[in-house]
């Protein structure tokens, strides 16, 4: 039985777009943060965070997702002053020092996506989707960047002391959750051609429930958006692992892409890009070697390759 073919979009981001669809993307992950969850990716001054930028675009990264405020379990919230000082100056280096890099901003806070965006921003990153904020759907909507939406349960201070989540209830919540930001989103004005959706692996989900997550994950096509995974170095891969080793993670990591390709993620957003970009190549072969993909306009209508409507 041959892997579904992924659907084919293209995203509109502030000041460009790019196709969604033909091969995966790939998004390097760089943290201007004292307190990441992955130490060995912390990058606290200007100098190695931007170094850090264009290793991973000279390595493959399409696209960098730049963040000043970690989300890991129980951590501590920032200010969006705070979060600015960190993000903004290496923002403003990183994109003097090459122009065409494109630059997604992980916030939540409206104040900071307005500001990152006026410096040349191309995409928000909401890891809230559009809840912790009630003024970021409305910035959304006027500068019209591309935005990610990801699902959330609980913040990150719950996280540790949220009930266990029984299996056949794992995929309803994501959808509903998704449904509503979907729903914030439209009455707010938000394009949908900017939209891609993101199902929050670790925000809020616990252990296996996340395998399940994943397990299920083509399942958010039903949405006829773009989706990105975000699986890279979290621990439910690795937290059952007889004989972990130091690359256990990274190995992981990869695997869970392949995995998340093949379920039709149109980006992965990666600590590892070389690995990242092999494994997407095997990935995207294999798909190629489906049946063709289908163009979704954004109304939700689908369109094979001659053009044929399908509702």
């Amino acid at each position: 039985m041959a892997f579904p073919a992924r659907p084919r979009f293209t995203w509109r981001l502030r000041s460009r777009t790019l196709p969604l669809g033909r091969r995966t993307l790939v998004m390097g992950i760089l943290n201007v943060t004292p307190d990441s969850f992955s130490e060995e990716h912390r990058f606290p001054t200007l100098t190695t965070a931007v170094d850090h930028a264009l290793m991973m675009l000279d390595n493959g990264a399409d696209l960098i997702d730049l963040g000043g405020e970690s989300t890991r379990p129980n951590s501590t919230p920032v200010t969006p002053e705070q979060e600015q000082d960190r993000i903004l100056p290496v923002l403003k280096a990183l994109l003097e020092t090459r122009q065409d890099t494109i630059v997604s901003i992980d916030t939540y806070h409206a104040s900071t996506a307005e500001r990152a965006l006026a410096l040349g921003a191309e995409i928000i990153n909401d890891v809230s989707g559009l809840l912790w904020d009630q003024s970021m759907a409305s910035v959304l909507a006027q500068h019209q960047p591309g935005a990610i939406l990801m699902h959330t349960r609980g913040a990150p201070r719950m996280w540790n002391h949220l009930p266990p989540l029984p299996h056949a209830d794992i995929l309803p919540l994501l959808v509903s959750g998704l449904a509503h930001t979907l729903s914030v989103a439209r009455i707010a004005g938000i394009p949908r051609q900017t939209i891609v959706l993101d199902p929050g692996f670790g925000f809020g989900k616990a252990g296996n429930e996340n395998f399940t997550l994943l397990a299920h994950f083509a399942e958010l096509h039903q949405f006829a958006l773009p989706l990105l995974a975000g699986i890279s170095r979290k621990r439910f891969l690795t937290a059952h692992l007889t004989h972990p080793n130091p690359h256990a993670r990274k190995d992981a990591s990869t695997a869970a892409n392949v995995a998340a390709i093949l379920s039709g993620a149109h980006l992965v957003r990666v600590h590892d890009v070389v690995s990242a970009r092999t494994a997407a190549y095997v990935a995207d072969a294999i798909l190629g070697s489906a049946e063709p993909a289908e163009e979704v306009h954004p109304s939700g209508i689908r369109k094979t390759p001659s053009g044929q409507r399908i509702i």
